[in-house]
């Protein structure tokens, strides 16, 4: 059994910071990976890269079930290592690792079966469709792959061996950016695969972390015990797992339901608009994943702490990851501010769409600094078990706010007000996660 009472003990930015530094390092490399996975796709042409951003939607579908799920997992064993309860974190981490399998077997025969009418829903160019089903054939039939892979990383985390995750993600997302180029264009012996050598990069670099992950755990590194068998015999914990799980998958899903919604409102003006903003989330995920490498980081120390029954240490925990936040969102905002064309010019060599596109992102980011609260404040619900809390604040930020500010304000000022949509909903959700925080910690403190 791995000694974790420094989680309680150590003084709590140092522990933050050990906690949440390879994390967000994780998420910069993740997010780097995106932007030169979609880099190279970009050479491809134009239809590639707008075939990738119609695709997306679902690939995040897919995502939110493994990271939502993997939050539930990661809170419910962080929460019973800090009861000391070791049987039952070894229990809820197998019952995880077997329903993880069963999610990837779904999802997997789901998106076959949708993926098809519903690209077909966003684009009647046969050239983006054909491009948009190779890939998707590819990834979606490998899904297993990352889902398990997830919840390596996840349990890992409830430990605090963050670091072996670092590790894992880096090897994945570096043996992805080195295999971009060589498969998509062919180099040396490789041949020239297109899209589809993006897709079986992308599969091949999943494969490399989760083989660091099953080193970690057959060297003793995970000091959890891992069992399918186990997990059934301990499927009763299924509940505690879901409770948190549920809400944390939906949280993660509505992104893609925004993405798809604002796609359908930006058709109605131009495929540009649509790349854009495709363009856009792949710029973003290097911002927003380094703020949810925070949050990654402190929802075991939230977790942890909160079952050892230190609740003003939550409280200390959470100003120092929303201070940490508010500075990588203010890096963020200069960015797009100073330099909106170079960022956009990466993905498309057309005058018209970084034009546009940069006047996208000095609009888009007014929305940043204060969205950190609202991001920080989910991690800390879900850390806490008031997963109903997080879900119902990601429901306000891409749903409840900005969907019908994007609409109304799309038919008076044009695809600009779809753009001007996003910082309004972030500071009206600022608001309410602000409330919502203070009720929560009163109830439980």
């Amino acid at each position: 059994m791995m000694d974790q009472t420094y989680m309680k003990t150590k003084k709590v930015f140092p522990l933050v910071m050990s906690m949440a530094v390879p994390m967000a390092l994780s998420m910069l490399i993740n997010a780097l990976y995106n932007i030169v996975d979609s880099f190279f796709i970009a050479r491809i042409s134009e239809d590639a890269m707008t075939a990738i951003s119609l695709v997306f939607p679902l690939q995040n579908a897919a995502a939110a079930v493994s990271i939502g799920f993997g939050v539930g997992a990661n809170a419910v064993t962080a929460f019973y290592l800090g009861e000391r309860n070791q049987e039952k974190a070894d229990g809820a981490a197998s019952l995880s690792l077997l329903l993880s399998v069963v999610h990837s077997a779904v999802l997997t025969v789901l998106f076959f079966i949708v993926m098809h009418p519903f690209l077909r829903g966003f684009t009647e160019s046969q050239a983006v469709l054909g491009y948009g089903i190779r890939y998707g054939r590819i990834v979606f039939s490998c899904l297993f792959i990352g889902q398990i892979s997830l919840i390596y990383e996840k349990l890992l985390q409830a430990i605090g061996s963050v670091r072996i995750t670092m590790v894992s993600m880096i090897a994945g997302c570096v043996t992805n950016i080195i295999l971009d180029p060589v498969m998509i264009f062919g180099l040396g012996p490789c041949p020239a695969m297109g899209i589809q050598g993006a897709a079986i990069a992308t599969v091949i670099g999943q494969a490399v972390s989760l083989i660091c992950y099953l080193i970690a755990q057959a060297r003793g590194l995970l000091y959890l015990r891992l069992s399918l068998k186990e997990g059934w015999q301990c499927r009763r914990l299924a509940g505690q797992l879901y409770s948190i799980g549920i809400p944390a998958i939906l949280n993660q899903a509505l992104p893609s339901l925004l993405i798809t919604i604002l796609n359908a409102i930006l058709a109605a003006f131009s495929q540009t608009d649509i790349l854009i903003l495709g363009v856009y989330y792949k710029l973003q995920t290097f911002i927003y994943l380094t703020v949810n490498g925070i949050v990654q980081g402190i929802r075991p120390l939230v977790a942890y702490n909160y079952g050892a029954g230190m609740l003003e240490r939550v409280r200390e925990i959470f100003k120092t990851a929303l201070c940490t936040a508010i500075l990588v969102m203010a890096a963020g905002t200069v960015l797009c501010l100073l330099l909106p064309e170079s960022l956009i010019g990466m993905f498309s060599a057309n005058t018209a769409t970084v034009s546009a596109g940069a006047a996208a992102l000095r609009i888009i980011c007014g929305g940043f600094m204060v969205s950190s609260l609202s991001v920080v404040v989910c991690g800390t619900m879900e850390g806490l078990g008031f997963g109903v809390m997080s879900f119902l604040i990601s429901l306000l930020r891409y749903v409840v706010a900005i969907l019908p500010s994007a609409w109304l304000l799309s038919r008076i000022i044009g695809a600009d007000g779809v753009w001007h949509a996003f910082w309004i909903a972030e500071h009206v959700t600022a608001v309410a996660s602000a409330v919502i925080y203070r009720r929560v910690l009163r109830r439980i403190g």
